[in-house]
């Protein structure tokens, strides 16, 4: 009796397996192919997360879009506006605008002090040394001044070329090569050559005053030159030739300046020599009237008056030039 009760719950027990393991298999078909089991959908595995990697946001789907309309152009800012008129009115009796002035000379000595002045006067006293007094209290003798400046220019101090001898040199134009010029008044004997209004002076043109046949004073303006702040050299077409060996231009015209000042040389020795020759005859006993020699050197020695001004030309031009182009 027990051994068909175990071969009974055996039996049931292999029933219930086969039927667990049938019950994923959907309802088949009798006479059917078999059909193939489905493979299961794989499950989305997330990237590995990088360490040094910041986490993004995902995108705001609900934000509406920006848009941004462009600047337009700043308007421009009014000018401004103009200060307003003081009043200040002049009291009676009194004239208008001030009466001071900011300093406007300097004086500068050669120990290297340079003071400010208002005003400066040359003081030329009949004995003892000139100076120059600095609003008529402070005094400087000229030769412990350096440069000064007053209402008339620029001056400085120094010693002439060739000579030990200190003068005063007013400075007539700035550059490279500056140029200087002092102003004497000499006086010519009757008899002397010269034309009125015209006189010579060794490095420069003087101007007044008269010659032959009158005697009297006569005002000599000496013109020196200074390159690049060194030492007074004469204005000569040679001195400048020199200083100007690197401007072509400058020496083409040094060399037309050179060649009037030995024309004009040329003139007085030929031209004082026919009136010198002409005046010989003209006293002599044995001749009556003016010599035709004394005629003939007048045109001759008007050659240098012409000359001389186109000399002074060239060279002024010559150092425009040189300046111009440094």
């Amino acid at each position: 009796m027990k051994i068909p009760f175990a071969l009974s719950v055996l039996a049931l027990v292999l029933l219930g397996g086969a039927t667990a393991q049938a019950q994923p298999d959907g309802p088949r078909q009798l006479g059917g192919a078999p059909s193939v089991p489905t493979a299961p959908r794989p499950r989305p595995v997330p990237a590995p997360r990088q360490l040094d990697s910041t986490p993004v946001a995902p995108p705001d789907s609900t934000r509406r879009a920006t848009i941004t309309a462009p600047l337009s152009a700043p308007m421009p800012s009014a000018p401004p506006a103009p200060a307003a008129p003081v009043y200040a009115p002049a009291p009676a009796g009194q004239l208008p605008g001030g009466s001071l002035r900011p300093t406007r000379f300097q004086v500068g000595l050669k120990n290297g002090l340079v003071y400010s002045a208002n005003d400066v006067e040359t003081k030329n006293p009949l004995f003892g040394h000139s100076y120059l007094l600095l609003d008529g209290q402070r005094k400087f003798e000229l030769a412990e001044v350096g440069f000064y400046e007053d209402e008339t220019g620029h001056y400085v101090r120094t010693t002439l070329p060739n000579s030990s001898r200190e003068a005063t040199l007013r400075r007539e134009k700035t550059g490279r090569i500056s140029l200087y010029s002092i102003t004497t008044t000499q006086y010519s004997s009757p008899g002397g050559f010269g034309y009125p209004g015209y006189g010579y002076g060794y490095g420069g043109y003087g101007m007044g005053g008269f010659g032959y046949p009158y005697g009297g004073y006569r005002t000599v303006k000496t013109e020196y030159f200074s390159k690049d702040n060194g030492p007074i050299q004469n204005l000569t077409s040679s001195n400048l030739l020199m200083a100007t060996r690197d401007n072509a231009g400058a020496q083409q015209l040094l060399f037309d300046s050179r060649r009037y000042q030995h024309i004009t040389t040329a003139s007085y020795v030929v031209g004082g020599g026919l009136l010198v020759a002409g005046l010989l005859q003209t006293l002599s006993p044995t001749r009556a009237g003016i010599s035709p020699l004394t005629f003939a050197a007048l045109p001759v020695l008007l050659i240098p008056v012409v000359l001389q001004s186109k000399q002074a030309a060239n060279q002024r031009q010559a150092i425009a030039l040189y300046n111009a182009t440094q």
